[in-house]
């Protein structure tokens, strides 16, 4: 990030209902880099930087900016979740239930 708060690596993406940043060019998410910096298999930067083959202040960015727009992240995650249920796809597959019912 630049000393005016732009990122260099981070912003919206293009025709995405997401309102979260993502890597420019790459579609990856911001708080998918966040998130693999965190427990139980946290990664240090380096290697999340490594395994998503993005410059490791792509990592540092991504974290300033989940830490300070968390509430963006909700509204997505929220909007998501309302999604899928509005579709049908929070109910889980039939084996699923099948095996539930039988270990009941």
């Amino acid at each position: 990030m630049d000393q005016n708060g732009v990122y260099q690596y981070l912003g919206p993406k293009r025709g995405s209902m997401y309102r979260q940043y993502f890597v420019k060019g790459r579609g990856i998410r911001a708080a998918s880099l966040y998130h693999a910096l965190q427990e139980p298999d946290a990664m240090t930067p380096e290697e999340a930087a490594a395994d998503w083959n993005v410059p490791v202040q792509a990592v540092y960015e991504a974290v300033d900016y989940c830490t300070k727009h968390h509430d963006v992240l909700r509204q997505d995650w929220e909007e998501e979740e309302a999604l899928a249920k509005a579709n049908g796809d929070d109910i889980p597959p039939p084996e699923a239930l099948r095996l539930r019912e039988a270990n009941s």
